[in-house]
């Protein structure tokens, strides 16, 4: 008797085509077949792999309105981060945090983020070390197609604050259109490039999972009821973002009682808050796409600058000037339209999060899987605080983290936080940062 044994599944399979005569390959996520029978790792014998990514956003918090006192788990967020309770579970949140400048001239909303992220004060301009994603990348980074994808919500590539050192920036892709491109898109992209200019109508009115259709019908034949259902899932996923992007392209249906105004330009990018809240969601589901896909196993998103210049539609204020002119309300207490400014980072933050806690990765999600570091630049902006920066890490770096905790640092350098992590994404560091940034002690409460 004979039996036909079925060709195992690799990981490394991709449906490929041809999309307006270029070759095109759609990325696989991790499936049931190519993982053991508890879903825990790769069938073949390797762990699922672990990846890393950071998320900036600018000024802070108000006093007091962040996080609670009481450190350990069962922590409170205040106000201005309630957009993040129902990720708790997934959070740590780092405070008081210092960073001594050494007699160093304090460079405002440089200072705090270029210290936490290389481990050095730097002078006004200067990147003085490799930021901690690049030295993660240096590790991982050469095990996927992307060393890693940057992008920036803001619409400016220079908005990213990922460096090699003062003279080597990894630019920020600006624009969903540009994004989806690079990743989806026909033919070659530099990832080394600033900007790239695609047909957008091309790109998001023509599916480019059209031109694998037939390949997916076998795939999905050959898998089992629990993958099946995944990629579906993940095809689905794939196709909603270009229906997001094709509105983008399309006149809405004119409404009697609307005001006419000016149709926005295709693929429009900037800094006014409504567009950056909507360009920061869509390019993060598609980040999370592309991680999930193995395409890059490191990402940064900024959401806004450390001189943050998000200001709402129509008004001329932006979030930076208000830190510092508007008056602190006398019933409050605090300055209420910095406030709100504040809680709607936290809410793009969710979104980011949101984004990788949807998607379905062996025995749970993508979020356990990733490990993110992110920070801001200040912790009172409205006077340049640099001691007790914000910093919060989520997910559990494929069980290496512990999560879902407050911890307090009671004036140790912030360079203990950058030092942990770099050490749970297997970066051969005993210790980091210079001057009395210096340390060799990671945290080890968040350790698993």
């Amino acid at each position: 008797m004979t039996f036909l044994i079925k060709k195992p599944m690799t990981r490394r399979a991709a449906l490929r085509g041809v999309f307006h005569g270029a070759s095109v390959a759609v990325a696989l996520p991790f499936l049931d077949c190519v993982l053991n029978d508890s879903g825990t790792a790769l069938a073949a014998g390797g762990a699922l792999p672990v990846r890393f990514g950071t998320w900036f956003w600018g000024l802070g918090h108000n006093p007091g309105r962040g996080i609670g006192p009481k450190t350990g788990a069962d922590y409170v967020f205040l106000d201005e981060c309630k957009p993040i309770v129902p990720y708790q579970k997934h959070i740590n949140y780092f405070s008081n945090f210092n960073t001594p400048l050494d007699g160093r001239r304090l460079a405002v909303h440089f200072t705090g983020w270029v210290a936490c992220r290389t481990g050095t004060v730097p002078v006004q301009g200067e990147i003085p070390a490799p930021t901690l994603d690049v030295l993660v990348a240096d590790v991982i980074g050469g095990k996927s197609r992307f060393r890693s994808i940057d992008v920036s919500s803001t619409g400016d590539p220079k908005d990213s604050y990922t460096y090699r050192n003062s003279g080597s920036h990894n630019a920020g892709e600006v624009a969903p259109l540009s994004l989806y491109a690079r990743l989806f898109g026909p033919g070659f992209a530099d990832p080394n490039a600033a900007t790239f200019v695609p047909d957008p109508a091309a790109l998001a009115r023509k599916s480019v999972l059209s031109s694998v259709n037939e390949q997916m019908k076998d795939y999905v034949k050959n898998v089992g009821t629990a993958d099946r259902a995944r990629l579906d899932e993940y095809f689905t996923s794939i196709r909603q973002v270009e229906k997001q992007l094709d509105l983008q392209l399309q006149k809405p249906d004119p409404l009697a009682a609307c005001r006419v105004v000016s149709s926005p330009a295709e693929g429009k990018v900037g800094d006014e808050l409504e567009l950056v809240l909507d360009n920061h969601k869509i390019m993060s589901n598609m980040m999370a796409i592309a991680v999930a896909c193995d395409q890059t196993r490191v990402f940064n998103m900024l959401y806004s600058q450390s001189l943050s210049r998000l200001h709402r539609r129509g008004e001329t204020f932006i979030h930076h000037a208000l830190t510092h002119e508007e008056p602190t309300d006398p019933k409050l207490g605090y300055q209420a339209a910095v406030a709100w400014y504040n809680i709607k980072s936290m809410e793009a933050m969710a979104d980011f999060i949101q984004a990788f806690a949807n998607i379905k990765e062996g025995a749970g999600t993508l979020l356990d899987n990733v490990l993110i570091f992110a920070n801001s630049d200040t912790n009172f902006a409205r006077l340049h605080a640099v001691d007790g920066v914000p910093v919060i890490t989520v997910g559990r770096a494929g069980g290496k983290m512990k999560s879902g905790l407050h911890v307090a640092g009671n004036g140790d350098p912030i360079t203990r936080i950058g030092l942990t992590v770099m050490q749970v994404m297997d970066v051969a560091v005993e210790n980091w940062g210079t001057g009395s940034l210096r340390t060799a002690k990671p945290i080890t409460e968040i350790l698993a």
